[in-house]
């Protein structure tokens, strides 16, 4: 994981110069059993109300997906992330929907994740052969869905240059289903 650059931002009461990671880290709410019980989950809706933070986070994100010409966001806060991502680097957004959303010709894949299952799509003809993807996505669990998207791109003939997230919850061992592609998180817990 690469280590957020110091930032020159103060919040009330800090003597220290917080890094990236700490400025961040204060607008991610935990919200205990949802959406079932056992399920503590992350919510990112604290940070994008804040855009000094937000705007960094993104900063942070994009940074990590230099070297790529696509970027893939997953639905949904993924498309919060990716297509600003994506903007800022001058790169087209492709998007990654939960089965039956999309209305062109597509590609599906259907996984396991930490509460059910699902399967997701992309359109068929939204990636090429040679295509350098970036994958974006507000969090990686047990990588259920992050490994499904990966495939979909593997299947289109592009190569996964990256696979970026937020946050990580480290002992789900999400990252491992993702070898040998790097992943790169900013926060983990």
């Amino acid at each position: 994981m690469r280590v957020p650059d110091q930032v020159s931002w103060y919040a009330d009461g800090m003597t220290d110069t917080p890094t990236l990671s700490d400025l961040v880290a204060q607008y991610i709410r935990a919200i205990p059993d949802f959406p079932e019980p056992g399920i503590l989950f992350r919510d990112i809706t604290p940070l994008l109300a804040e855009p000094t933070a937000f705007a960094r986070a993104l900063d942070w994100l994009a940074e990590s997906c230099e070297g790529a010409d696509a970027v893939v966001g997953i639905e949904s806060r993924g498309f919060i992330l990716g297509a600003p991502v994506a903007q800022r680097l001058n790169l087209p957004f492709v998007p990654i929907r939960k089965a039956g959303k999309l209305p062109a010709e597509k590609i599906a894949r259907s996984y396991d994740l930490e509460y059910g299952s699902a399967t997701i799509e992309m359109h068929a003809d939204a990636l090429s052969l040679g295509h350098r993807v970036a994958v974006v996505d507000d969090l990686l669990a047990t990588g259920g869905t992050a490994e499904a998207a990966v495939q979909l791109i593997l299947q289109s003939g592009a190569a996964v240059e990256q696979v970026a997230f937020l946050i990580e919850l480290e002992a789900l061992n999400g990252r491992d289903r993702l070898r040998p592609h790097t992943v790169d998180s900013m926060l983990i817990y």
